[in-house]
This record gives structure tokens, sequence and C-alpha cells, in this order.
């Protein structure tokens, strides 16, 4: 009952104050009654939420089928149990009678939903009833995203590639982990796959990250394959200053330190940047670490090397986070795009003469990638691209015609499809010449 009242309570945040899952999720800053829950309890909410999340566009449309009329209160509580609830009977092993009878006791409970119970009953008791029906009807995968959103991806990468990134959203992302040294070793002891470079793939892991081995022991960090990318594109860091801008949480920086980089992390947050430390730490890596706003932010003396991981609406993350997909507006890409142009403007500043700066966002928007470096390049004649090659990233498909890195969540595909994908990334490398 606790689960189930948290999770409804916890959607509706994410949903209608944009809070991010993970953020909601977080024993200290989640709302209250979610630190008392048991270790199963909290796995309960996880498990219902990201469910919710992944098949939100099915589910509403499901409902829409049922509901003879709007909810009033469209954007309320009552949608936000009937998704509950609705996810439980549609896609969970959960006994339809306990999801229906837990939904009414928590449509008794408040008042807001109170007067709406014998239309959550019966809207429930028809979707256990027809639930094939319902299911087949709506078994499209571009619903995994909203209509303007997926129509962008249709526009920007072709309608095949579309439908595949679209399902691959459908499957929660593996464990990816990046090992300091001896990724063969490290593979064989985690039982892992060898994906490029020194990450590993865990595919049947889920649970605590911090009981598999060689974690206490500082020997590797988790980071998506396709973020490991970027850091690696700028080549030999050894012996070099090199700036991590936008550092927060860490995985690129402890990928430059370990490579031998004087690294400078600088994050706007010192909240995340209190994670950053904590990693670093835990890995016995060294950094200089600096809490400051880039618009604002400079740097004593030039850097031989720049990585701008420019914040993003994320939409490459939506395996990873899938309430990205749903609480992202249309207007944030253009909102997103001018911070960009202003950071990368500030951060090329920053570049030595000679070096090479590797702008990268996690977002599938050409507004935020591609036509980004086209609009820098046209005004800064002292640049120019270095073309990444497909044998620097071994990821097969990734590398654009014009020479930039561009994963996307389809890529590195796997038998069955849940082992495969990655987050989608764009990266430029580009050199002050």
């Amino acid at each position: 009952m606790a689960a189930r009242r948290l999770a409804c309570e916890i959607l509706g945040q994410v949903i209608h104050s944009r809070q991010p899952l993970d953020d909601s999720l977080d024993a200290d800053r989640g709302p209250a009654g979610l630190a008392e829950l048991s270790d199963k309890d909290r796995a309960l909410v996880r498990a219902i939420l990201g469910t919710a999340l992944r098949q939100r566009g099915r589910i509403a449309a499901i409902l829409d089928r049922l509901l003879e009329r709007p909810i009033p209160e469209k954007s309320g509580a009552v949608l936000d149990l009937l998704h509950v609830a609705a996810t439980q009977i549609l896609f969970m092993e959960v006994p339809d009678r306990a999801a229906v009878a837990t939904a009414m006791e928590i449509a008794g409970a408040d008042p807001r939903i109170r007067r709406y119970k014998g239309l959550v009953n019966a809207v429930l008791r028809r979707a256990a009833r027809d639930r094939e029906t319902l299911l087949a009807e709506t078994d499209q995968p571009w619903r995994t995203a909203p209509v303007w959103m997926f129509a962008r991806w249709q526009k920007a990468h072709g309608e095949e590639t579309a439908q595949a990134i679209a399902r691959m959203h459908l499957h929660e992302p593996n464990l990816d982990i990046c090992v300091k040294a001896d990724p063969d070793l490290w593979a064989e002891r985690l039982g892992a796959t060898r994906i490029a470079g020194n990450t590993l793939r865990l595919t049947a892991h889920r649970g605590r990250v911090d009981a598999l081995p060689g974690y206490a022991d500082g020997a590797w960090w988790v980071q998506d394959a396709a973020a490991s990318l970027p850091a690696r594109l700028i080549g030999d860091v050894a012996g070099k200053r090199v700036a991590d801008l936008c550092a927060a949480p860490g995985g690129k920086t402890a990928q430059l330190a370990a490579a031998g980089a004087a690294v400078t992390a600088v994050d706007i947050s010192e909240t995340r940047l209190e994670r950053l430390r904590a990693n670093l730490a835990r890995l016995g890596l060294l950094a200089e670490i600096v809490a400051a706003d880039l618009l604002t932010f400079e740097p004593a003396t030039p850097f031989d090397a720049i990585l701008l991981d420019a914040p993003c609406t994320a939409t490459g993350t939506i395996r990873r986070h899938p309430e990205v997909a749903w609480n992202r507006r249309k207007e944030d890409i253009a909102a997103f795009a001018e911070r960009q142009a202003a950071l990368l403007e500030r951060a090329a500043g920053w570049l030595a003469p000679g070096g090479v700066l590797v702008y990268c966002t996690c977002s599938l928007e050409p507004e935020e990638g591609e036509a980004r470096i086209a609009a820098f390049l046209a005004d800064r004649p002292e640049f120019r691209r270095v073309p990444v090659d497909e044998n620097e990233t071994g990821v097969p498909g990734s590398v654009t015609d014009a020479g930039d890195l561009r994963t996307l969540p389809c890529l590195l595909p796997r038998d069955p499809a849940a082992g495969g994908g990655l987050d989608g990334f764009f990266a430029a490398r580009l050199k002050r010449v």
C-alpha cells in the first residue's frame, strides 16, 4: 500500500513538476516515507515507475480508450493513480485483484481522488478484462515518446532508425563500467563482455553496484559505453592540462585522470561535485575541482585540451532516464542550444594553440549537435574539425559523414535486444590551428 501510494506521488512529481526520477527516488531527497520502506518495497516503487514511464505512451492510449470522456483534472492525481495501477495490470506480474483493490484504497484515502473511485474501479476492471486486445491495439514502438519528439527523430535519423531507437527505449539499460586497467581480467572476474577500450558490459546484473568485486577497491566506475567515447577522442593526455567542463558526476574526469592528465573539473553544482569528489576518492585519482558557472569562470592559463559535455535535453539517455521523454518540451531544445553556443564560445577561448576541444551532448537533436558545430566553425575560422575514425570508437555506424561521433540507442545490437544498445551521444573534435 505505502509503496504504491509513493509511486503515485513520485510519478506526479516527475510528470507535472519535471523532477528527475533519480532525485525523487533518493532516500534523502525523495518524498516523506520513502526512506522508511524496506529494500523490497523501494525496489517495487522503482520497478513500477520505470515501467510506467517506459510504457507511458501506450498506457495513455489505453486509458483514452477506456475513459468515456476526459477526466476534468487532466494533469492531476487521478491519472497518476490510473497509470500506476494500469502499469501493474498490463505489464507486471501483479494479480489484477490486488492491483485494483490497492488502487481503490489509495483513492478512498485521497480527497483529490475520492469522488472518482467508481470511475477508477470501472476503468481498471476493463483494463484487466480486455488486456490482450488493448495491448495488441497499442503495440507501436513510437509510443515510447511523445508524438512531437518521435517526429523529430524521423526527420533527423530516418523512419527505420527512429523506430529502432523507440524500440530500444523499452529495455532497461545494461550496467556498463569503465576499468582503470586490465579490462580482460575484470571481464572474466565479473562475467562481463568487453565493449570497447576499457568499457565492460554486465548484461545480467540487477543488484547493488557497490557489492560487485572491485568497487570498494576503486578498480572501476559506472559509465555508459557511449559516455566513455568523447574523452577518448582527445587522444594521449598524459602530462597535459585538460579541462573537463560540466564535469559532474565525474566519469569523464576519472577517465582523463586515469590516463595521466592534470585535470581541472568544473561544474556549476556543488552538490553534484560532492559525488565527483567521492568517486575520485574511491578510485584513488586526483583532479582540481572547481565549482563555477562557465559563463563567468576564468582559468589562470590556457588548457592543452578541453572536454565540454554541455547541458542538453538528454534525449539520448531515455533508456536510462525514461522520464526524459515525458518531462521535456519542444521549446527546451532551442533554450539548451542557445546556452550550448555560449558555453562553446567561452571554452574555445581557453584552449592553447594546437590544442584539442571535444564538444559533446547526450542528445538526439541535431540543434544540440551537428547544427551547433556547423555554426561554431562558420564563426571561428581558427578552428577546424578533426574527423573521428570508427576504429577509435569501436562502435560500427557511430561516425557521421562529416566525421563527428553520433551514437544512437539502437547501436551495438545484441540478441536478445536487451543486451545491446547504448546512450545517444554527439561529439565533435575540434583543433585550434
